[in-house]
């Protein structure tokens, strides 16, 4: 009788928290927020992302968090093995409403949308979701900001900081205009400093250059700016190989390149009439769209473009770039990568530029991210053009066919190649090739006094050598390292200058992923006690990584970070991907348990083979959850590769 008491009570209680759901206007928030606190927390998993979103500051006044409610959508919507690493729910809601946005604006399904179409597909939902976004992506529909959604527009242009060109433009179009005028209110009267360009478009990243930052003016773009022709349009337009809508012969020097006319064939008094009023000048488009925005108004503001990023860098784009760039003086980060290899010639010309740029007192670029270069002797090119530099990220990756020709490489003074390159701080490489000489590396660690951060991937030394010089540098010649991520490499016999690295540091953050740690180690539980005291005396650590390491039954040993009277700082330890057994796992729970660390740890359990006796696994994380945020992820057993792979 109680029993069935009890699942009235509940079935009553859920009708009523749909029937608040449906009906939440005309309930109100006030009467919601009348209820007692136990029942608002019991009605939160019923409730709308939107109704969630107006409920949380008042929530949060009464002490009542929305966190574990946003994770819960996030699981909905990706399912209960998604990685939801948010520590904050505004980190969660901002996620959640993050990819809401992208599904209901431009259109896209997803099962969770399909079940919620009513509460998401509307005005209100938007707006809210709108106000968590920094990043847009101008493609279709953005047509619709300048009709039904204009109020939306007036929003994003104060909230974006970031706006991607995901599709060509094709600036023969009219309907062209709407794409740019967006662009213009986001990048001029907007916040917005960062410009994303997913295509190779060089005649767009022409328009997106001109007027926002770089002095340099584009001659054939300034005669198509000033045209009232359509044959000037068309005519630029088609003037790439690649397509009508992408022109490829703009900006291939700096002043004296000019276009060679295009044939076409001779367009129609009606097509001429409709395109005479076409324009791509950014203060006429306001006009266009927005008189009282426009040039009645007053001229509109020129943005300035902080960090330029071009996803697909071809030889066209980069002669547009490469001509602006000497005098791009507010331009901070720039990224460019290419599906393919970067020629020889093109880094060449790129890194004259560049030097172009750093010789004037007013250039403020910090940060360089380039890929893919042919060699990694461009890295010291790209470095001494440019030796104001705080941070380089770049991968190698060397052509494996064919003979390459690489051009003549004007002669590098020596006292240039050995200077102090003062302000980096960070260097990020990836390499992809047979051999890689570790010297150019540590050649410029040695003129780094100021660094703090790197990465290495991949390389691989000919046959006999080690990274082991590697460590001597860092432990030589930066005493401010502060992050060290090397992965993909073999440091099994570097283990006396690791430790020689750890005495004296002041290292936060190790990563050693897919490194062979253990590999060649005869006693391998007393190795890594070594390693493990080492780090314990680092008291600034408070990453470590030892991902794909193959630790299996030793990571048991791990454990002891946190024992004694001096417990190590450490709170993110990463062990997935180390073939660690349910009862092995048990094992290390019993251990950190009775060596528990000094504050919540997050701990990183995924891809490890926890299917093979759910019940040991299962115990093990019922001791772990107490003191550890977890991260796991399923495994199947029955993947043999991956079982293989990993016990390697």
């Amino acid at each position: 009788m109680a029993n069935n008491l009890k699942e009235l009570t509940l079935c009553l209680k859920k009708i009523c928290f749909q029937a608040v759901r449906k009906h939440f206007a005309a309930v109100g928030t006030e009467a919601v927020l009348g209820l007692p606190t136990p029942l608002i927390k019991d009605i939160l998993p019923y409730l709308t992302v939107c109704q969630l979103d107006e409920l949380q500051p008042a929530l949060n006044q009464r002490g009542v968090s929305t966190h574990s409610e946003w994770i819960g959508v996030l699981q909905d919507m990706c399912g209960p093995n998604h990685v939801t690493d948010f520590d904050t729910e505004e980190e969660a809601k901002h996620e959640v409403m993050r990819m809401l946005f992208t599904l209901v604006f431009y259109g896209l399904t997803s099962p969770f949308v399909k079940r919620n179409i009513t509460n998401l597909n509307t005005p209100s939902f938007l707006w809210a979701a709108a106000k968590c976004i920094k990043h847009f992506l101008l493609t279709t529909p953005v047509e619709s900001l300048t009709a039904e959604r204009r109020p939306l527009l007036n929003l994003l242009e104060k909230r974006i900081w970031s706006v991607g060109v995901s599709q060509n433009i094709d600036i023969s179009k009219r309907t062209t205009q709407s794409a740019l005028y967006v662009l213009h209110r986001l990048l001029d009267h907007g916040v917005a400093k960062k410009v994303v360009v997913h295509v190779q478009c060089p005649i767009v990243l022409a328009w997106i250059l001109h007027g926002r930052g770089s002095q340099y003016v584009n001659p054939d773009f300034k005669d198509l700016l000033n045209s009232k022709k359509a044959s000037c349009i068309s005519q630029a337009a088609s003037a790439s190989a690649d397509g009508p809508s992408c022109g490829s012969g703009l900006g291939t020097r700096a002043s004296e390149d000019q276009v060679t006319p295009c044939k076409r064939s001779k367009l129609d008094s009606a097509e001429q009439s409709r395109k005479a009023n076409f324009t791509l000048d950014p203060q006429a488009l306001c006009k266009t769209f927005s008189p009282r925005d426009g040039p009645s108004a007053g001229a509109c503001p020129w943005g300035r473009i902080d960090c330029l990023d071009i996803r697909q860098c071809g030889s066209d784009s980069l002669k547009v770039l490469n001509s602006a760039l000497p005098t791009f003086f507010c331009l901070r980060s720039l990224t460019l990568h290419s599906f393919l290899t970067f020629r020889d010639s093109d880094v060449l010309s790129l890194a004259r530029a560049l030097k172009q740029l750093s010789e004037s007192s007013r250039s403020s670029l910090a940060d360089l991210s380039i890929s893919v270069l042919p060699c990694t002797r461009l890295v010291k090119v790209l470095l001494d053009a440019s030796p104001n530099l705080m941070s380089l990220h770049t991968e190698i990756q060397t052509l494996m066919w064919g003979p390459r020709l690489l051009p003549h490489r004007p002669r590098t003074a020596e006292s240039d190649m050995s200077a102090e390159l003062l302000p980096l701080e960070k260097l990020d490489i990836k390499v992809a090739e047979l051999q890689t000489d570790l010297s150019f590396v540590t050649s410029v660690l040695r003129r780094c006094p100021h660094f703090t951060s790197l990465h290495l991937a991949g390389m691989r030394l000919p046959t006999g050598s080690s990274l082991s010089q590697l460590f001597t540098t860092l432990s030589e010649s930066n005493p401010l390292l502060r992050s060290l991520n090397l992965e993909d490499l073999k440091l099994s016999d570097c283990l006396p200058e690791i430790l020689n690295l750890l005495r004296d540091c002041k290292l936060e953050e190790l990563r050693f992923n897919d490194c062979r740690l253990v590999e060649c180690w005869s006693n391998k539980e007393e190795s890594l006690q070594r390693l493990v005291a080492a780090l314990k005396a680092v008291p600034s650590l408070h990453t470590l990584s030892l991902a794909q390491n193959r630790l299996a039954k030793n990571v048991c040993v791990l454990a002891e970070l946190f024992s004694g009277p001096s417990p190590s700082s450490v709170k993110r330890l990463d062990i997935s991907s180390n073939f660690i057994q349910p009862a092995e796992l048990l094992e290390f729970a019993k251990r950190l348990r009775t060596h528990r660390p000094p504050h919540r740890l997050n701990l990183d359990l995924r891809v490890n083979p926890g299917d093979r006796d759910p019940d040991t696994w299962n115990a093990a994380l019922m001791k772990l959850r107490p003191f550890c945020v977890l991260l796991v992820k399923g495994w199947s057993s029955t993947d043999t590769m991956a079982d293989h792979i990993s016990n390697m």
